[in-house]
């Protein structure tokens, strides 16, 4: 059985493994944290954050200094399933972290 945690990320109960909500594709245990999964990319702030005019000190792009742009992608779709804005060096942060065993006595599972 598979239950919908976000607009992309599904938990199949049965298996305990995340899987992508448009492919179906597993990609992790569901007691881990999904990002492990998933394929990451660091995008180029100044590509994301194009300048609304000219003049770099009129730019709303974070400082890459300070800030760096991660987004991970289903391996089989392609589709985004999450970003996030980090310090650089800092690890992707687990931010799902569910009780699965009560949610397979809550779906009799």
């Amino acid at each position: 059985m598979k239950i919908r945690i976000t607009e992309y990320l599904d938990i199949d109960l049965a298996a305990e493994t995340w899987c992508c909500h448009g492919c179906g594709q597993k990609f992790g245990n569901a007691r881990d944290n999904y990002k492990k999964g998933l394929l990451i990319a660091e995008r180029p702030l100044e590509e994301v954050h194009q300048p609304l005019v000219t003049g770099e000190q009129f730019s709303f792009k974070p400082d890459p200094d300070y800030c760096r742009l991660i987004e991970l992608y289903c391996p089989n779709c392609g589709a985004l399933i999450d970003n996030e804005y980090l310090p650089p060096g800092h690890p992707l942060t687990h931010d799902i972290e569910l009780d699965i065993d009560a949610l397979k006595q809550k779906h009799g599972i």
